[in-house]
């Protein structure tokens, strides 16, 4: 009996054009939230130290997730909806819409997977009609972000460990499925390395040079 398609997209730099924590990032300076002369060296740090496979996970999300500390999720609200509309939105590739909906199509069980959090990426994940995000998660205290992760990052390693307690809830496990994933970035290739057909995505050079290697296929969609 053929088992259920899993169909795994990771968001920044394979769905998306660009990063949502970089974007985000840049987004507030622009607003004013942010001051420009602390964050956008360190933003642009970060980013590279990513691209590279160098920087810590919890270093790197713990940044991010701390541009929304002091304020409620309601407080950042029209903000968060102005980023999609602004900034995301106009950054999804065409194609990266139409291979979504093939595998919509082939009735797989699609599931965003990304290192960004929760607050930041569920809108892009339900303008593109995938209910199923496994992202990391914000620490939130008294209804206010902490400016803290909560559990598992889900960056590298972390994206197995999340799949699997992802999966576990559910009553599944990895073998009850065969698993696609897509991605561009050296920072998954753990992931890559737990599903049965790996798709790179414009990928880094680290990850280009990998999936030659191994004749893995190269998917261009921007």
């Amino acid at each position: 009996m053929a088992r259920t398609r899993l169909t795994l997209f990771d968001l920044d730099n394979t769905l998306l054009t660009g990063d949502s924590d970089v974007l985000w990032c840049d987004f507030l300076i622009r607003q004013g939230v942010l001051d420009r002369e602390e964050f956008a060296a360190r933003n642009a740090d970060m980013e590279a130290r990513y691209k590279a496979g160098t920087v810590r996970a919890r270093e790197f999300s713990e940044f991010y997730v701390g541009t929304l500390a002091g304020r409620t999720p309601e407080d950042w609200e029209p903000l968060r909806q102005q980023f999609l509309e602004d900034e995301i939105i106009a950054r999804i590739p065409p194609a990266a819409r139409e291979r979504v909906q093939r595998h919509r199509d082939d009735n797989d069980l699609i599931v965003i997977t990304t290192a960004t959090n929760r607050f930041i990426t569920e809108l892009t994940a339900r303008h593109l009609g995938i209910p199923q995000l496994i992202a990391t998660e914000t620490q939130i205290v008294d209804g206010v972000f902490s400016g803290r992760t909560e559990g598992h990052i889900n960056m590298r390693e972390g994206k197995v460990v999340r799949l699997h307690a992802w999966l576990s809830a559910r009553g599944s496990a990895l073998s009850d499925f065969d698993i696609t994933a897509y991605s561009d970035s050296i920072n998954d290739l753990p992931l890559l390395l737990a599903v049965d057909f790996p798709i790179v995505v414009d990928p880094d050079d680290q990850l280009a040079a990998w999936a030659q290697e191994h004749g893995h296929p190269i998917l261009h969609l921007r």
